[in-house]
């Protein structure tokens, strides 16, 4: 299957942003003081010049950790400025820009944050609940958790399936067409697993040294990666939950409502509890970190994204404990207007890092093991 073209970009002609990582990497190429600090120094020291396929790549394999900012001799405020998590940083939502499809739709990458997050979310759970009030569902008697009796399971399934799909199918477009440009060949078996391992523990958000990352300050810790586990982990266990009550429902001839402590519910609540954790530790962290760690124009994209994961999980325990109650219609509503609002938003938002990120670890796996042959450097 041929994918969609790519927008004409010249190759020889970089952002203001990518001449900044180029001339860092410059800079970091000759001293390699921070060779053993992340993926990103080793790939780095594989190639002689950086085109913009390079930068794109290496602004994606960084982790925005901060452990190589507190230990280079050259940054602020001395005169080269070297600050590597600051410049791969602002390369990143250019590079989701760049790929994105449809193309005219690359823009919204600049518009993502809690603002239209929670626009949508709130507009979409209104017009539920207008819904409701004209059928005459709004007051309803405890219905016992069958949430069915408000929407019915086929609308659901199209209206939630359909925009789910297509949104993965349009961030994926823009994974492969990155892909297709940084790509060093087809991977192997074991180049897969290492990537696979590389994104599933998070290696390189600790710091190189297993110390963890830095955050406000020079000090090391775990809590980054620690509150990225809890959110990724429970995101996947919310997903699973939706999967195994999809197969009850179709094939197994259960549909919901699921007694307390069947696996659907035990799944969704475990996941539920993560998407607590993680998305509200990663926001406290987020209003905490130094400035000088990231891309300050990101801030809102990144906020709009953490608010939305910590919404869903919170809109989904009190729908949870409110199930056989005559408020389920509400909490109903309010809960699938923040989850589509995530789905609406999910490949033009900061969920497509983890995709691009992965697409970036498995080309590092392939360097790593076929040598220095595999660089890009097409210029």
């Amino acid at each position: 299957m041929k994918l969609p073209d790519a927008p004409l970009i010249n190759v020889k002609i970089l952002t203001a942003s990518e001449a900044e990582v180029e001339r860092v990497m410059q800079v970091c190429n000759a001293c390699r003081y921070c060779e053993g600090f992340c993926a990103v120094f080793p790939a780095m020291t594989q190639r002689l010049d950086f085109s913009k396929a390079d930068i794109n790549y290496l602004a994606n394999l960084c982790h925005n950790c901060g452990a190589c900012l507190h230990a280079c001799q050259y940054a602020p405020p001395h005169e080269f400025a070297i600050n590597v998590p600051q410049a791969m940083a602002s390369v990143r939502p250019e590079t989701y820009q760049q790929y994105a499809w449809p193309a005219a739709f690359g823009g919204l990458y600049q518009r993502a944050g809690v603002t239209l997050a929670l626009s949508l979310g709130f507009g979409i759970a209104l017009f539920l609940l207008l819904a409701m009030a004209l059928k005459g569902t709004l007051i309803h008697p405890p219905l016992a958790g069958d949430f069915y009796q408000i929407f019915p399971h086929n609308l659901l399934a199209l209206m939630f399936g359909s925009v789910f799909v297509a949104g993965v199918a349009a961030l994926m477009v823009g994974v492969a067409r990155f892909w297709r440009e940084i790509s060093p060949g087809a991977p192997g078996s074991q180049e897969i697993i290492d990537a696979s391992h590389s994104a599933l523990t998070l290696k390189y958000l600790d710091g190189g040294h297993g110390k963890g990352c830095n955050d406000e300050n020079d000090a090391f810790t775990l809590r980054r990666r620690r509150f990225h586990h809890f959110t990724f982990y429970g995101f996947m266990l919310c997903f699973a939950a939706t999967v195994v009550a999809t197969a009850y429902h179709y094939f197994g001839g259960m549909p919901a409502p699921y007694p307390l402590f069947s696996l659907p519910v035990i799944l969704g609540t475990l996941g539920g509890i993560g998407l607590v954790i993680g998305p509200a530790g990663l926001l406290w962290l987020n209003l905490r970190r130094d400035p000088l760690h990231g891309d300050a124009r990101q801030k809102t994209m990144d906020r709009g994204f953490i608010v939305l994961l910590l919404l869903i999980s919170i809109t989904g325990l009190a729908l949870l404990a409110g199930r056989d109650t005559s408020l389920m219609g509400m909490l109903l509503a309010v809960h699938l207007g923040v989850v589509m609002a995530l789905f609406l938003t999910l490949p033009y938002g900061k969920f497509a890092h983890g995709f691009y990120r992965s697409a970036a670890l498995l080309k590092w796996a392939i360097e790593k093991r076929r040598g220095n042959n595999t660089g890009v450097g097409t210029d």
